[in-house]
């Protein structure tokens, strides 16, 4: 038996190794910040209350009056307030900060600060939502406004003040596993003193995820038995539904996932990002047309909301995300012009934080797999400009692509090595994430015949990009496969080509170029019982595919 030191230093390199791999992992979600400590040290705005914008949203539009709303989830804390309508407009910023509205939950705190000032629960609340805008330094001092009011606080909400202190603490310095603890201890600490709060178990979700910045989007099969306990307390809290949900998109099982997000889309049918889920959980089970109906429902309802209360959806991190989702699921039913628009539509919104940014690469990289290499081209230097290196890397290395498309290849390896660059300036659990370059790299060494190098390295990229957890990368990791493919087929390396078309098929067998790509292999093997059995399930899953579209066809004996 481990000595009572040796134990804690054994749980004390499990947790760092945890903390490191989460961390990593968070680095491809929609909100994560690349220096943490660097961006709290360098204000987004002058003075301790920034006037012009929080985040990149402007102030006012912050700071708008609004409305009790319905359909957004029915939550309720208890805090210290005198004024029901208070207590009313509380609940609905909690209500909008579990489902990343970050907006709406912050006029929604502002509503209640109106109606009471010294609301301390407020300020904790405006402090989260910003920490979702990623504007720390507001944070903070939002935080200090709810510290400065806790002498009328009870000792619950004293406590949410604590484990806010620790966690913003972290956040600051996110590397030193001590505060991790600490912020962790709070929690535990809190529910010791309140066992059947709901809020603080969903809270000790969000510590063990080992990053401050996840929101539950980071969970792991460690967290699934504190949102189920929540439940157990609150059994329509939609929040706990929509965590445990990330859960299972992350871990599995699928099936699982889709049964959190169905009840989320019950508890919170007015919320756009219910019904995002949902579809991406639908499409993660082949069920693709029911899917494109939730991204269109979430986009309804956005655009609803953009005309009611006059929001430019630039300002709305989550219409450009959920667009990219709709434009992958037409793509995967062969409906082109359709993906077309929702990729254009998402690629012209502007980013406010660099993985946003990345993320623009689906407009040139579906460019690409339609063979458009001149377009895709132009789409990618547009990205070179960036102000963020993330943004610069994905552009080189799209370029790269492209322009072997193009057949330059000396412009090509510029490119490589100007994205290589780039990628220095990313941290190290970052760029392990990140196949863009190894993929260029590849095709490289595969367009000049060297097959052994090029697949093996090839055979890697695919193996990392299916490995990435969550549905997005699910997604991206389909098309992938299927350009891999493609370059395979196109330089005549067959082996590489077999081997991607059987891994398409594995990881998506609803998806029609999986099949088509392994008939193509099979007609040039002269397995013509297999090609045609393969063009057959291709041409039933793109039955509904745009008139017209040239799809692969068997060639006449």
């Amino acid at each position: 038996m481990l000595a009572s030191q040796d134990m804690k230093r054994v749980g004390y390199r499990k947790q760092r190794k945890r903390a490191i791999r989460l961390s990593g992992w968070f680095a491809l979600c929609v909100f994560f910040c690349f220096d943490v400590a660097v961006v709290w040290a360098q204000p987004q705005n002058e003075g301790h209350e920034p006037t012009g914008a929080i985040g990149w949203v402007p102030r006012e539009l912050l700071d708008r009056p609004v409305p009790l709303r319905q359909g957004i989830g029915k939550v309720h804390e208890a805090v210290t307030t005198s004024s029901p309508e208070a207590q009313g407009f509380y609940d609905q910023g909690l209500a909008y900060l579990h489902s990343f509205v970050w907006i709406e939950a912050a006029r929604s705190f502002h509503q209640a600060l109106r109606l009471d000032p010294s609301l301390a629960m407020a300020f904790l609340g405006l402090s989260d939502a910003y920490i979702g805008l990623q504007d720390f330094q507001t944070a903070r001092a939002a935080f200090d406004k709810a510290q400065s009011l806790t002498g009328n606080a009870n000792e619950r909400e004293r406590a949410r003040v604590a484990i806010r202190a620790k966690q913003l603490d972290y956040l600051q310095d996110s590397g030193n596993l001590q505060k991790y603890f600490a912020y962790r201890a709070a929690v535990t600490d809190a529910l010791a003193a309140s066992p059947n709060d709901p809020w603080l178990w969903i809270l000790r979700g969000f510590a063990e995820e080992g990053t401050p910045l996840a929101h539950g989007q980071g969970g792991t099969v460690d967290t699934i038995a504190f949102y189920q306990t929540a439940l157990v307390f609150s059994p329509e809290n939609f929040a706990a539904h929509h965590y445990l949900a990330h859960t299972f998109e992350n871990h599995g099982p699928a099936e699982k996932a889709l049964e959190q997000s169905e009840e989320y889309v019950r508890l919170a049918p007015a919320i756009p990002h219910a019904h995002h889920m949902h579809g991406h959980n639908l499409r993660r089970l082949g069920r693709t047309e029911e899917a494109i109906r939730e991204f269109l429902k979430a986009e309804e309802l956005e655009n609803a909301y953009y005309r009611t209360e006059g929001i430019p959806p630039q300002y709305d991190w989550h219409h450009a995300h959920n667009l990219q989702l709709l434009g992958m699921s037409y793509q995967a039913l062969g409906q082109m012009k359709a993906a077309e628009a929702a990729f254009r539509e998402a690629f012209l919104l502007p980013a406010h934080v660099d993985f946003q940014e990345f993320n623009r690469r689906a407009w040139p990289e579906f460019l690409l797999e339609s063979g458009r290499p001149q377009e895709a081209l132009a789409a990618s230097q547009e990205l070179e400009k960036s102000r963020w290196a993330m943004g610069r890397f994905a552009g080189h290395s799209l370029a790269g692509r492209a322009l072997l498309a193009l057949d330059r290849m000396e412009d090509a390896r510029n490119e490589l090595a100007l994205a290589e660059q780039e990628m220095e300036q990313l941290p190290a659990q970052v760029i392990k994430s990140l196949q863009d370059t190894v993929m260029l790299r590849a095709e490289i060494m595969l367009r000049e015949k060297n097959w052994d190098k090029g697949n093996v390295l090839m055979q890697q990229v695919e193996e990392q990009v299916v490995a990435v957890p969550g549905p997005d990368a699910w997604s991206e990791a389909l098309f992938q496969l299927d350009s891999i493919a493609r370059i395979a087929r196109d330089i005549g390396d067959w082996d590489l080509a077999e081997y991607t078309a059987q891994k398409m098929i594995r990881h998506d067998p609803s998806y029609a170029g999986g099949h088509f790509a392994r008939a193509l292999v099979a007609e040039h093997g002269g397995d013509a019982l297999i090609a045609q059995k393969e063009f057959t399930m291709g041409e039933k899953l793109w039955s509904k595919a745009d008139p017209g579209l040239q799809k692969p066809r068997a060639q006449k004996q």
